[in-house]
């Protein structure tokens, strides 16, 4: 009787995506008992014996393997709960799948579980012709099915049973006249325990009121399978925040709650450290301690906790710090080698030691002649003071504050003040933390007030001004500490917490990095109302305008809106959502960087050490043969002066930690930028290069220059207006710093109101070519780009 009372309280691990590892669930054993946790339900949905191929028995090993986890659990003080979810496609009036499922949940007994769930949650409603001519309803059938493994397993003193109409919004009518409900409340045994999820599949709050309308209708009081910290159904979402909007007295309507929090274990410690707060604080036994749980404090108490075990050397998959190996674990199981998540640490893949602890890039497999003169010999410095534009202006510092916290290698300790930053920009499903809230609130306000700094503005006053780019530099400055903060993970002495946030870290850090970008490149550089090709205005209604926590309001589900933080920052970019939207979205790369990104708008400063790198690209192009000796500038010239010199505005520079290591240019009207070059750039050049006449190299040279500037046909100018040319030094580390760079550029042309952009590319660049299909580019024109073997790749904004 005290084991049926009991307020069982815990995690449920029951989300899509790969199982935790045996390892890893020791671990959470062991957090759970230290805590006061007291139930552990096992049911991960891509664990295939669990669902898809409920009928098969466990293998030997398996079997083993499961025997050690119900030990481990038992030993903790833990109740081990197992679940089976037969119903996908079980025939509920069928002799042989009833017997198959007493024989699946016998194995499980024999190991010594003494606690059970069956679960009919995400399934279809309807019934096979043989069930329907045996059963009344769909509930009926379900309730027959349980009720009889119940009385098969000797009625357990645990025994959970997940409806089909699991929340309120899966009711049909309502709760209170769902025929469903109501059959399972009247039919079901009473000592079988219904699990609820609340108003929602991911409730924002649970009150008495709604839970005593459950209680009513399934005549007994539910156990809450807690969504809340739930991020299966959103690849860019993360939730560190504490456990709320669960008042501790709810207990008295409930027979338990168990958190599925998120897919990554390493992000639990937060969310599982404050559950058991929560839980503790409504316990009877804390009479004498404070009984009022506050998520603000459980917050501070996990935080401080959180911070010794983020510092510890642990191995990715929780090995031992004594092993070299490098582990990383995928978000889908691998089916191809093993039915069940009974595997042990096989799950686990190696990965290459290098770049975790880098603070260099990796040497390249060949090395060009020259090459070396791009890094070595004093020629490529970190980034100085140099390439900041006027103080006036909101900058990003060059060299991503190289110079006030030095470089990024190496393994170090995370600041509780990057903690707290962390938690903030990953907080809770409908709701975010100080530091994301900010974010978006300075985002939304600068772009909503950029024609005080746009580039014909002649109205604007000198405090709103200084008003506006007083916040833009409070906002770059919170960019730079998720650039930090994004460096200080990957550098971090927790492996296994580096890869299981590294994904989402590097997303909003490249998220930082165009939006850090946009916001440098508003100030002088958006055209305002009087623009003939466009407008602040219409930016404005390119981009969104409210926060996606705003949008969805208490009644939505969070997957309504996806992306989370970063999700947000795109949609208040120019062409973030729509057909855009894969541009910001894609899987971090496969070796983890410490190493620091900077993207920037141009500055005049900059051209000598463009410069000097389109040069060396150009000498390693050629095996090593520098043709421009007597002529420096040439490839400069040729390649960057026409966009430096007409259109400025539209460059953007790419730094690392020893300075430029990319850019990209763009020309906003390729039409209007030609007229301009026949007219100013050329007779420059002409006057550059031949001024005493010049010789045959000369000459041939002003006539390539000539060519450059020739014709691009109607038809495709008048679908893709815009122009862009990307240069980026083969040894960088991650690549994929050239797609945000890209973004970057994209975004500011379709600010100024460009509907689309191309590129020319050698088509012996496979490279190149592959990276462009990848970004939603695709070839328009062949052999056909001013007369040359170039292919032209365009794409719409």
């Amino acid at each position: 009787m005290e084991e049926k009372q009991r307020f069982l309280c815990g995690v449920v691990e029951g989300f899509y995506g790969r199982p935790w590892s045996m390892d890893q669930r020791r671990f959470l054993f062991q957090w759970m008992q230290n805590w006061g946790l007291n139930t552990y339900l096992y049911g991960p949905k891509d664990d295939l014996k669990h669902r898809l191929l409920w009928r098969e028995v466990y293998s030997p090993e398996e079997e083993g393997q499961l025997l050690t986890l119900i030990t481990e659990a038992h030993s903790r003080g833990l109740r081990f709960i197992y679940a089976l979810s037969p119903g996908q496609d079980i025939v509920f009036s069928s002799p042989c799948d009833l017997t198959l499922l007493k024989r699946k949940l016998k194995q499980v007994s024999d190991l010594g579980c003494q606690a059970f769930a069956i679960l009919f949650d995400d399934i279809d409603h309807s019934l096979c012709q043989a069930d329907s001519e045996a059963f009344s309803s769909f509930a009926h059938a379900q309730v027959s099915v349980t009720n009889e493994l119940y009385r098969f397993l000797g009625e357990p003193p645990v025994f959970l049973f997940c409806p089909t109409e699991y929340c309120g919004s899966l009711c049909s009518p309502s709760v209170q006249k769902s025929p469903y409900l109501q059959t399972v409340g009247e039919d079901l045994l009473p000592d079988i325990t219904v699990i609820w999820t609340g108003n929602k599949v991911i409730s924002k709050k649970l009150s008495v009121d709604r839970l005593a309308e459950v209680e009513s209708v399934l005549q007994r009081p539910p156990l809450i399978w807690d969504n809340l910290h739930a991020n299966d159904y959103d690849s860019r979402r993360l939730f560190l925040g504490p456990f709320k909007g669960r008042e501790p007295w709810l207990r008295g309507h409930l027979r338990g709650l168990l958190l599925n929090p998120n897919c990554e274990f390493e992000a639990n410690y937060i969310p599982l450290h404050t559950l058991a707060n929560w839980y503790r604080t409504g316990s009877q036994e804390r009479k004498d301690e404070e009984t009022d749980y506050c998520p603000d404090r459980a917050l501070s108490a996990a935080l401080h906790d959180w911070m010794e075990e983020l510092n510890q050397p642990l191995q990715a998959g929780r090995q031992s710090a004594r092993s070299d190996q490098r582990c990383s674990r995928s978000r889908t199981p691998d089916r191809s080698h093993c039915t069940s998540t009974f595997r042990g640490s096989a799950v686990v893949a190696k990965l290459p030691v290098f770049p975790l602890n880098s603070s260099s890039p990796p040497p390249s497999p060949t090395k060009a002649k020259g090459e070396s003169e791009v890094r070595e010999g004093g020629k490529r410095q970190p980034a100085q003071g140099s390439h900041q534009v006027p103080a006036s202006r909101p900058t990003a510092p060059s060299g991503p504050k190289a110079r006030g916290r030095g470089l990024c290698g190496g393994k170090g300790l995370l600041s509780e003040a990057q903690v707290r930053l962390l938690v903030g920009l990953h907080y809770l499903p409908h709701e975010h933390g100080p530091s994301a809230q900010k974010l978006i609130q300075d985002l939304t306000w600068l772009k909503s007030n950029c024609h005080v700094v746009s580039a014909n503005s002649k109205k604007s006053s000198p405090h709103k001004v200084d008003e506006w780019r007083q916040r833009a530099s409070g906002f770059l400055s919170l960019c730079e500490d998720i650039a930090q903060l994004h460096c200080s993970v990957v550098g971090g002495a927790n492996r296994a917490v580096l890869y299981d946030l590294y994904p989402y870290v590097w997303d909003l850090r490249n998220m930082a990095l165009v939006a850090k970008a946009f916001v440098c490149w508003l100030d002088g550089r958006i055209l305002n109302d009087s623009a003939t090709l466009a407008s602040w205005r219409n930016c404005f209604q390119l981009c969104g305008k409210t926060a996606g926590t705003e949008l969805l309001g208490e009644e939505s589900e969070p997957w309504a809106f996806k992306g989370g933080v970063s999700g947000e920052v795109q949609m208040l970019l120019p062409g973030g959502g729509g057909s855009s939207s894969e541009l910001f979205t894609h899987p971090p790369p496969l070796f983890p960087t410490s190493r620091l990104y900077n993207i920037r708008p141009y500055h005049s400063k900059d051209k000598v050490e463009l410069y000097r790198m389109v040069r060396q690209l150009h000498i390693r192009s050629q095996c090593g043969q520098d043709f421009s000796a007597s002529h420096p500038d040439v490839v400069g010239d040729r390649c960057l002066g026409p966009c430096l010199a007409l259109c400025p505005e539209y460059s953007f520079i790419l730094e690392d930690e020893l300075g430029v290591c990319g850019c990209i240019m763009g020309i906003v009207d390729v039409r209007s930028f030609a007229k301009r070059c026949q007219a100013s750039w050329l007779p420059a050049m002409r006057d550059k290069y031949l001024a005493n006449g010049g010789n045959a190299n000369t000459q041939d040279l002003i006539k390539l220059m000539e060519e450059d500037q020739g014709e691009y046909p109607d038809s495709l100018l008048y679908h893709f207006p815009s122009q862009l040319r990307l240069d980026t030094l083969p040894e960088l580390v991650d690549v994929s710093v050239s797609r945000t760079l890209l973004v970057a550029l994209l975004v500011a042309l379709k600010a100024n109101g460009s509907q689309g952009v191309f590129c020319e590319v050698q088509p012996t660049d496979s490279q190149r070519l592959e990276f462009l299909t990848k970004l939603g580019f695709l070839e328009i024109l062949r052999g056909e780009a001013r007369s040359r073997e170039g292919v032209v790749m365009a794409r719409l904004l």
